[in-house]
């Protein structure tokens, strides 16, 4: 007996989820730089997160690898310091693998930025060498550990 595609959709396809952003903490990333996990792809290695930094505060020279990262600003303002664009409310950003740069918030309000990565984050000194990265288990690792170190029930962002 044949079904028809809709059904057969709805029979295999994820259910569609409705993360409450409110019930997920800010986990610290670095000085004045912290992260709210969205989702967790383990099938594809991509993740999506909220990147909050308050002013003065910067996420170390990178390079993403392994895929795109697109990124929409929320609040605040950011910039590369090897760009020459600032991201404000409202703008939204593409970066492709490979890209090179420093995030930096030099106002006075903090910087809240959705971002949607994909594949790896390789931090980097000053000779281009890997210190080191980022990826989606680290980040759902860096997660857990936090919620377990705080008491917090880890929400289930694998979807």
């Amino acid at each position: 007996m044949s079904i028809d595609l809709n059904t057969f959709t709805e029979q295999m396809g994820l259910p569609d989820q409705a993360i409450d952003l409110n019930e997920i903490p800010w986990v610290p990333q670095g000085d004045r730089v912290w992260f709210k996990p969205v989702r967790f792809n383990l099938a594809t290695g991509a993740w999506i997160n909220l990147l909050k930094v308050r002013p003065g505060g910067v996420v170390n020279r990178h390079r993403h690898t392994g895929g795109q990262v697109l990124a929409y600003t929320i609040q605040g303002e950011w910039r590369y310091l090897e760009r020459e664009w600032s991201a404000k409310p409202g703008t939204f950003v593409f970066e492709p693998p490979g890209d090179i740069h420093t995030l930096t918030v030099d106002g006075e309000e903090d910087m809240i930025t959705i971002f949607m990565l994909e594949g790896t984050i390789q931090y980097l000194d000053d000779q281009d060498q890997v210190i080191v990265q980022d990826d989606v288990f680290s980040k759902m690792k860096r997660y857990y550990d936090y919620c377990d170190q705080h008491n917090i029930e880890k929400k289930n962002l694998v979807y």
